[in-house]
């Protein structure tokens, strides 16, 4: 055993995991919860609670007795929640055969992560992107290829043709994230099928994270492969409970894939958290079957808030701002601002609004800094009352 200058063991702790980078949305987020009347827009949570019908749906389960491990794969009524209300979205069947209820879409992507890599193997992703599937990549001794939108007055730009050329033989996986965050772009049918066909030629999986994909302006949900992908393709879709239903804290996603691979997952599933929360199920079972009404009120929410940070932060002189699409978030470039870690800092510390900044989401981002917009009209009034000063000088 060796031991450090101190005389305490040495830990033996893996390197990949020793040297795993601290996430500066959470350097932020830290530095901000020390202090007092800050607003938190740092982190991608609405500020609504969880609905009253959900949370009553949970209570009644815990009453009935629900308190005991369930199925890896999830209870059935949920399964079965999740493939009608998939197929009514859609217009097609997704069976039941495909779905895996997972421990919130991060413990899905962790899954994901442990099924398809190996070391040296390589995942391509569509970039600035919510970045903690990087490190699960990392985390299993891969390596994320990225390739960054282009930014455009009306919104981002996906160039297809560079996402695919960086492809190779060791590239597992291609990761999209539509609806996006942080930018709020959204991929088109046509982008999607491109892509489909390519990965059908070069065998490789598409891990398809739409957990905004009802969090959209103008229409009823975005895009999603589960409209074009056959039931085999290696397409795996990635969901989740906390944006669509204001259940951040519950920890509920699902995954939908090839039918052959729920089987592997339910052996991880048991390795990982042996089952998802149950009370969280049997209240997932009531928001997939009766939110409807709930998630189109909340969407129409973000939507003035939308509009609102479009109008007031877009127009301060130093702020450069694609109009975003979809999700909750405004990504905007400040002038003459090259490091926006460090210059969330000097926010934080001047005005008391915390941001999350841009370094965090990988390429294409460095420059720029992530605003949570699904908060109250005077809360994100007075972040902006704040902010003005600075980013109007």
């Amino acid at each position: 055993m060796t031991a450090t200058k101190n005389g305490a063991p040495e830990l033996l702790i893996r390197p990949t995991i020793k040297d795993l980078e601290v996430s500066p949305i959470r350097e932020i987020a830290h530095l901000g919860m020390k202090q007092t009347d800050v607003i938190p827009l740092w982190f991608g949570e609405p500020d609504l609670p969880t609905p009253d019908f959900i949370i009553k749906a949970s209570d009644k389960a815990l009453r009935e007795g629900h308190t005991f491990y369930t199925p890896n794969r999830g209870i059935p009524e949920l399964i079965t929640s999740l493939s009608s209300y998939m197929s009514s979205l859609y217009g097609r069947i997704i069976s039941e055969k495909r779905i895996i209820v997972t421990s919130a879409a991060m413990n899905g992507m962790m899954m994901l992560s442990e099924t398809i890599i190996n070391p040296g193997d390589n995942i391509v992703a569509v970039t600035p992107v919510w970045p903690n599937f990087f490190r699960c990549i990392e985390i299993m001794g891969g390596e994320v290829r990225m390739n960054p939108l282009s930014p455009r007055e009306d919104g981002w730009n996906l160039e297809l043709d560079k996402l695919l050329e960086i492809c190779d033989h060791r590239t597992r996986a291609i990761y999209v994230n539509s609806p996006n965050n942080p930018t709020g772009w959204v991929m088109s049918h046509a982008e999607m099928e491109a892509l489909l066909e390519f990965c059908r030629r070069k065998h490789i999986w598409i891990i398809s994270d739409e957990v905004y994909a009802r969090v959209i302006y103008d229409k009823h949900y975005a895009p999603s492969f589960l409209e074009i992908a056959e039931p085999d393709d290696l397409v795996m879709i990635v969901n989740s409970f906390s944006k669509s239903w204001a259940m951040t804290g519950w920890r509920l996603g699902w995954i939908t894939g090839p039918p052959a691979l729920i089987p592997i997952l339910e052996k991880l599933t048991e390795y990982n958290v042996a089952s998802p929360p149950t009370a969280s199920q049997h209240a997932g079972v009531t928001a997939v079957r009766e939110g409807e009404r709930f998630m189109k009120d909340m969407v129409q929410k973000y939507k003035v808030a939308r509009d609102t940070i479009q109008q007031r932060l877009g127009s301060m002189s130093r702020v450069t701002m694609p109009r975003p699409d979809a999700a909750f978030y405004a990504f905007f470039r400040i002038e003459d601002v090259a490091d926006s870690r460090a210059f969330a800092k000097k926010l934080l510390e001047e005005t008391k609004v915390g941001l999350a900044p841009g370094i965090a989401f990988g390429e294409g981002g460095e420059e720029y800094f992530r605003i949570c917009y699904a908060k109250s009209p005077d809360v994100l009034s007075l972040a902006l009352d704040r902010l003005e000063p600075i980013l109007n000088q």
